[in-house]
C-alpha cells in the first residue's frame, strides 16, 4: 500500500481564515525576505525609498511652473505635488508587486499548503516600509518652506488604510488573472501608467469638480478612479483649509475601495484550488 499526501491549495473553506492567522510565520518571512532582497545589492539601499519621490516631485514641479498649472493659494508646489507622489507611488508599487507575486512565488505554491493569500498580502510590506522611509521628504519640505499642517494631519493613516485597501484588492484579483492569463503582467504597467495621468497628481481635484466647462458625467467618471480619494484625502490632511475634500467623490472612492477587496478576494478564493496545476 503507498502512502499518499493530497496538498489541497485552500483546505476546509471554514478553516481558511484560521490558517491564514496559523501561518503568520510565513507571512513575516516572505515580508522580510522581500524587504531584505529589494535593495540587497544597491550601494545606497534603501535611501532610494527617498530618491526616486524626489526625482519625480521635482519634474512635476518643473513641468507645473512651465505649465502654469493652478495650486491652492498659500501652498508651496512642491509639497502640493509630494503629497500626491507619495501615496500614489505606494499604491503603484504595492499594486504591481501584489499582482506578480504568485508567479514569482510559483515554486513555492507548487510544493506546500498555506492560504496562497499570504503571498500578495506579504508584498504589501515592502511598499509600506518605503512609503514610511520617503514620508520623511514630506516633513523635510514643510521645515524649508516653513509650512505647519494643522490636526487634519492625525487623519493621514486613515487614507493610507484606504491605498492599502485599493493596491490589495487590485493586487489579489490581477495576481489570479495572472496565474492563468500571462497577458496581464504586460498590461500592469499600462494601468499603473494610464492611471497616473488621470490621477490629481500634477493638478488639484478642486478644478475638475468645480469647473463648468467640464460635463457631468465626466467628473463622475473621474471620481471612480479610487485614487482620487486617496490624494484628495492626503492633500486636506496636510493642507487642511488650503484644499476642499469633495465628499461626493471620496464617498465614492471609498465604496469602490470596498468593492474592490471583496472582489479581489472572491475571485481569489474561488480560483486558489487551480493555481499549482497551472502555474
Amino acid at each position: 500500500m503507498i502512502n499518499q499526501t493530497i496538498i489541497e491549495p485552500g483546505g476546509k473553506k471554514r478553516n481558511y481564515w484560521k490558517d491564514l492567522w496559523k501561518f503568520r510565520g510565513l507571512f513575516y518571512y516572505l515580508a522580510w525576505r522581500d524587504v531584505l532582497v529589494r535593495y540587497k545589492q544597491a550601494v545606497i539601499g534603501i535611501a532610494w525609498s527617498v530618491i526616486k519621490p524626489l526625482l519625480t516631485i521635482i519634474i512635476f514641479v518643473v513641468i507645473g511652473k512651465l505649465l502654469h498649472t493652478v495650486v491652492p493659494s498659500g501652498v508651496p508646489r512642491a509639497i502640493f505635488v509630494c503629497t500626491a507622489i507619495l501615496p500614489w507611488n505606494f499604491f503603484s508599487t504595492a499594486f504591481s508587486e501584489s499582482s506578480s507575486s504568485l508567479l514569482a512565488n510559483s515554486n513555492l505554491l507548487t510544493k506546500v499548503y498555506f492560504p496562497r493569500l499570504i503571498v500578495p498580502a506579504s508584498t504589501i510590506i515592502v511598499s509600506l516600509i518605503d512609503f514610511v522611509t520617503s514620508v520623511g521628504l514630506l516633513f523635510l519640505f514643510m521645515i524649508y518652506y516653513r509650512y505647519v499642517p494643522g490636526w487634519s494631519l492625525a487623519l493621514l493613516p486613515l487614507f493610507l488604510i484606504q491605498a492599502t485597501m485599493i493596491a490589495m484588492g487590485a493586487g489579489i484579483f490581477i495576481a489570479a488573472l495572472n496565474v492563468k492569463y500571462r497577458d496581464f503582467k504586460f498590461i500592469v504597467p499600462f494601468i499603473v501608467q494610464f492611471g497616473l495621468y488621470i490621477s490629481p497628481v500634477a493638478f488639484s481635484s478642486d478644478y475638475v469638480y468645480h469647473s463648468d466647462k467640464i460635463p457631468g458625467i465626466i467628473k463622475f467618471i473621474y471620481s471612480l478612479n479610487p485614487m482620487v480619494g486617496v490624494i484628495d484625502g492626503f492633500r486636506w490632511c496636510v493642507l487642511g483649509g488650503g484644499i476642499n475634500l469633495y465628499m461626493p467623490g471620496f464617498l465614492i472612492s471609498i465604496g469602490i475601495s470596498i468593492m474592490l477587496v471583496v472582489l479581489g478576494v472572491w475571485y481569489f478564493r474561488r480560483t486558489e484550488r487551480s493555481f499549482a496545476d497551472v502555474i
